[in-house]
């Protein structure tokens, strides 16, 4: 091969590479993050409980509007937050729980009081038995928002435990206008992605 084809190849997957990761942003390492049009902001605020008060809130995501500056807390929570913006309308958060769970969140922007939440026990609800199988019979199952194309919404799920001690992925659209889940299997080596 070429040495100017592998030097382009490297670029391409570079780039691609440096694209996609951009995509989630990890809180609390990250700051903040625009939404695409610019008129939203999302920031991670460490809570600071007032004296001899104990909380188990340790951070919380805000969302503030840059036109008015206006703000509303979404989400509160505890060690990592991935967070994306999905179009102008959609916020999707997937909060690392523990070391032995993350669960799913979708936030609609201009419904405020709506919203989201796919973990653990509510996907089991949803699919069929040889996928709950798996995630009840699992200590460790996570649940991973990747997308949203229209009104589905794209949750890769992994995990392993006693039940598949070499691990499992599968992936699920969770389609929001009807309330339904279809999954399959992704192929992969080893336990963790």
């Amino acid at each position: 091969m070429p040495i100017r084809f592998i030097r382009a190849w490297m670029v391409v997957v570079l780039t691609c590479s440096a694209v996609f990761a951009e995509q989630f942003a990890v809180f609390p390492d990250r700051k903040e993050l625009r939404s695409p049009d610019g008129k939203f902001v999302i920031r991670s605020v460490d809570y600071a409980p007032r004296p001899h008060e104990f909380s188990g809130l340790f951070r919380s995501l805000i969302l503030q509007n840059t036109t008015d500056g206006s703000a509303r807390e979404l989400y509160h929570y505890v060690g990592r937050v991935g967070v994306a913006w999905s179009g102008n309308n959609f916020l999707i958060v997937t909060d690392y729980v523990s070391k032995k769970t993350a669960r799913a969140l979708v936030f609609r922007i201009d419904r405020p009081d709506e919203y989201l939440v796919l973990d653990k026990p509510s996907l089991a609800a949803r699919i069929p038995e040889e996928r709950r199988v798996q995630l009840e019979r699992n200590d460790h199952a996570f649940l991973e928002v990747s997308r949203i194309e229209g009104s589905g919404l794209t949750i890769r799920v992994w995990g392993y435990g006693a039940h598949d001690p070499q691990g499992f992925r599968f992936q699920c659209t969770y389609e929001l206008d009807q309330g339904t889940t279809a999954c399959r299997d992704i192929v992969a080596t080893g336990v963790r992605p």
